[in-house]
């Protein structure tokens, strides 16, 4: 059996359609759309409405940790649109998943990442699209768990959760072989991006859930350039899967 897994596409349509080639199966561990670009400012909804010039200056307050002006500067920029700005997000959103979806390979198994919104998926899912999020689900005789969404950050991702809210789901799911969460857990290593320079959030309850029941494997994405990309906690295997987006590789699990 052959599952391919990615995480963190952001729009990258042209290699998620080649994702699955090879595969009995794709998993997508979340973040489909693309607001801003760290790489190129002038991809995404947000330079799309505002141009890349004020993405860079957006991206420069972000990175020096310079949040409260950063808010400021986008409610400015929202209120100079024309009409209501959750129009303009929500048809630059659609816009996305109308593309995605429709890249995105079958048989998939997905969850929603912190910068997701899920509740435009329905419209778009297709025919062997599974979502699922706080559940299970069966692929190739191995019993794999899915856990979406992050936690509360400076960055107020559309996505976030309450740590309780998230908790409940990382029980929800209970024991499996294969646990697919977009976050990863709370591990050091594996939450410090080397090249943004910073600590990404972590989930304290999925830390404790592989402690309580050593799953094979425990596969996240989420933070783009780690510092480490895999380590052991007792049995299992926690494994980064990748930044999709910038390798347009998926990683391969074998059984």
């Amino acid at each position: 059996m052959r599952v391919h897994v990615v995480s963190d596409v952001h729009g990258r349509t042209d290699a998620l359609a080649r994702a699955g080639d090879g595969a009995d199966a794709l998993v997508c561990l979340g973040d489909l759309i693309l607001f801003v670009d760290y790489d190129d400012h002038s991809k995404g909804i947000f330079p799309e409405l505002f141009g890349a010039e004020t993405a860079t200056r957006l991206i420069g307050l972000r990175l020096a940790k310079r949040f409260d002006e950063a808010r400021e500067m986008s409610a400015e920029l929202w209120a100079s649109l024309d009409g209501d700005p959750r129009d303009h997000v929500e048809r630059l959103v659609r816009k996305q998943y109308a593309e995605i979806f429709a890249a995105m390979p079958t048989p998939a198994y997905l969850i929603p990442g912190n910068v997701d919104l899920p509740r435009y998926w329905p419209e778009y899912v297709r025919q062997g699209h599974h979502v699922l999020d706080g559940q299970t689900a069966e692929i190739g005789g191995l019993w794999f768990g899915f856990v979406g969404g992050g936690l509360r950050t400076p960055y107020r991702t559309p996505n976030e959760l309450d740590d309780e809210e998230f908790a409940r789901k990382v029980e929800a799911v209970g024991e499996v072989d294969v646990l697919c969460c977009h976050i990863p857990p709370a591990v050091p290593e594996l939450l410090y991006d080397v090249v943004a320079r910073r600590l990404e959030r972590g989930s304290e309850a999925t830390l404790e859930a592989i402690r309580r029941t050593q799953p094979r494997y425990a596969l996240f994405g989420h933070v783009h350039q780690p510092l480490a990309a895999r380590t052991r906690i007792g049995r299992t295997e926690c494994l980064n899967v990748g930044h999709f987006r910038g390798k347009g590789m998926p990683f391969a699990l074998e059984w």
